[in-house]
């Protein structure tokens, strides 16, 4: 054992194996706490300025609460957009703070007979915001069909070739060939140039 050790003094430099192991493991535990006590109003001031450069995060919007409430899915059957502006009008303003919110939320909650516990707990735990989910449109059948080139018809058909790359202009256009040659000559261009 060291002097220091057993005089009961302890050095004030950590040794280096601590150094560097220490940072990662608290960057981590902090990460973990922080996202498993992320709030109500952590979440009212992130959404409040959702879109809007120039809030501070202490009033809220009727379109930044809809947003906010679909990500959650609160916004369902039982609740709708309707509901939601009906309630949100009762305070004639366009922008809400977050007392009046937690009013509007338990007026909703009263009116459309939802746990307003249950309601927070989602809208907590809906993640920031942004979008989330990215879903394929009904049209893509409807696109691929019509950019299926095999399935075209006459002149149509001409304007692309058998892998079903496009021709481009060659396939919009009866381009003259000028050469002198009738069209459907076989042997083209096999005349001697002598004669």
């Amino acid at each position: 054992m060291s002097e220091e050790a057993t005089n009961g003094k302890f050095s004030s430099s950590p040794s280096p194996q601590l150094t560097q192991s220490a940072p990662n493991v608290e960057m981590a535990q902090m990460t973990l706490n922080e996202s498993s006590k992320i709030t109500f109003l952590d979440q009212f001031r992130a959404f409040s300025k959702f879109g809007d450069t120039k809030s501070d995060g202490k009033h809220i919007t009727l379109s930044q609460s809809d947003k906010w409430m679909k990500q959650a899915k609160v916004i369902d059957k039982k609740i709708t957009t309707t509901d939601t502006g009906i309630h949100f009008k009762k305070f004639k303003a366009l922008k809400i703070s977050y007392g009046d919110y937690n009013k509007f939320l338990d007026d909703l909650a009263k009116t459309k007979k939802v746990d307003l516990e249950e309601i927070k707990k989602k809208m907590i735990n809906c993640g920031s915001p942004g979008v989330t989910q990215v879903t394929a449109g009904k049209a893509a059948s409807a696109v691929e069909r019509l950019t299926d080139t095999s399935k075209y018809t006459g002149t149509h058909k001409e304007r692309f070739d058998a892998s079903g790359k496009g021709k481009g202009i060659a396939g919009r256009k009866n381009i003259v060939d000028e050469s002198g040659y009738v069209t459907g000559y076989q042997n083209k261009d096999t005349y001697p140039a002598a004669h």
